[in-house]
């Protein structure tokens, strides 16, 4: 629930136009049918992107953080250049809808998500680092691919 409740408070507000109260009604772009097709296409490509994540995991997926037997540590597909391509997929989800809402509340929305995830990125990572090494952990980056 810990990291359920972060995302769901995200949902709302870039789901409900009440939430557009006060400051977080603010436009932080401007409403536009060319920025509104980028978002959808940012958007579109996220979902593509954490479905492709998912299916490369399997059988390794799981919702709560855990360690199942004959668990494998997948380094192909996404995995190869970030050790969290379905967060990613998500967050460029937020991002694309983050455009077409174009709001501060859309923003504050990201914000709790990217935070929520990192938090729930960084368990995940100290449990795979206790069962396959810390050595994936130098070689990805987290949500990105690493270039150094």
């Amino acid at each position: 629930m810990r990291h359920l409740v972060p995302v769901m408070v995200a949902f709302l507000l870039l789901s409900q136009s009440d939430a557009s109260y006060g400051w977080r009604g603010l436009r932080f772009a401007p409403e536009n049918g060319t920025l509104s097709l980028l978002g959808l296409v940012l958007a579109g490509a996220g979902v593509a992107f954490a479905v492709w994540a998912r299916w490369r995991l399997g059988c390794n997926w799981s919702a709560a953080v855990s360690i199942r037997e004959q668990h494998d540590l997948i380094r192909t597909g996404p995995y190869r250049a970030a050790r969290h391509p379905i967060y990613t997929g998500l967050l460029l989800v937020i991002m694309g809808t983050m455009l077409i809402v174009g709001e501060l509340r859309a923003l504050l929305a990201f914000a709790i998500v990217l935070a929520s995830f990192y938090l729930k990125a960084r368990k995940e990572d100290a449990w795979l680092a206790r069962e396959f090494g810390e050595t994936f952990v130098k070689q990805t980056g987290m949500f990105l691919p690493r270039f150094s």
